[in-house]
C-alpha cells in the first residue's frame, strides 16, 4: 500500500511521490521523533534505509535507552529528511531564504521482534552506505548474537510529503553556507 501524500501549504514546492521515494532513497541520513509519554518528544538522528517494497523506513539503536523504552508498543511517529542548498542573500532582512529539499514522513513506529526481519533490515543498511562491499566476501555476516545487541525500527509510512525549492544558478549573491567571505 502506498502511503497518502500529503500537499504542503506552499503547493508551489510540493513535489510528487515518485521525488519524495527517490529522496528518501537517497538522503544519508534523517530524524525519528516519537512521543515522549510524559516528558518531550525523543528525538533520533540516525541513518536510515527506506524500503520501497514496504514504504517503512528502518533505523537502528541500542537495544536500550530512551527510544527503545517509548517503543515497547507501536507509537506514532514522525522521520524527516533534508538537505540545505545555497542561501540566497536580498535586500531586506526578512526576504533571505535558502535553497533546501525535505521529505516529512508520519505512521507507526514498532521494534521489531523477528530475528529473520531485523537481519533482513540490518543488510538493507549495510547495502546502503557499503554497496561496494558483500558479506561473505568483504566482511563476516551479520551473526544472531549481534542481532541480540541492537534494537530494529520500521516506520510504517502511513502519509508522507515533500517539497524543495531551488532557483537559478546565477542567482545573484547566492552562496553555500560556510563559505561566505568576511567582510
Amino acid at each position: 500500500m502506498s502511503p497518502t501524500w500529503t500537499e504542503p501549504r506552499r503547493r508551489d514546492r510540493g513535489k510528487d511521490e515518485a521525488w519524495i521515494r527517490a529522496f528518501l532513497e537517497r538522503a544519508p541520513y534523517g530524524v525519528l521523533a516519537v512521543g515522549g509519554g510524559k516528558g518531550p518528544p525523543h528525538v533520533n538522528s540516525n541513518l536510515f534505509v527506506f524500503d520501497d517494497d514496504e514504504a517503512a523506513i528502518h533505523v537502528h539503536t541500542a537495544r536500550v535507552g530512551t527510544l527503545a523504552s517509548e517503543t515497547e508498543e507501536p507509537v506514532p511517529a514522525t522521520f524527516t529528511v533534508f538537505e540545505m542548498g545555497r542561501l540566497l542573500p536580498a535586500d531586506e532582512a526578512l526576504e533571505f531564504s535558502v535553497e533546501f529539499a525535505s521529505v516529512v514522513a508520519r505512521g507507526l513506529c514498532v521494534r521489531m521482534t523477528d530475528t529473520g526481519e531485523k537481519e533482513r533490515c540490518l543488510q538493507l543498511l549495510l547495502d546502503k552506505y557499503a554497496p561496494h562491499l558483500r558479506p561473505g566476501r568483504d566482511y563476516r555476516p551479520i551473526v544472531p548474537a549481534e542481532l541480540k545487541r541492537t534494537s530494529v525500527y520500521r516506520l510504517d509510512v502511513e502519509e508522507w510529503s515533500g517539497k524543495a525549492k531551488s532557483v537559478d544558478a546565477d542567482f545573484p549573491g547566492a552562496y553555500r553556507y560556510g563559505e561566505a567571505g568576511d567582510s
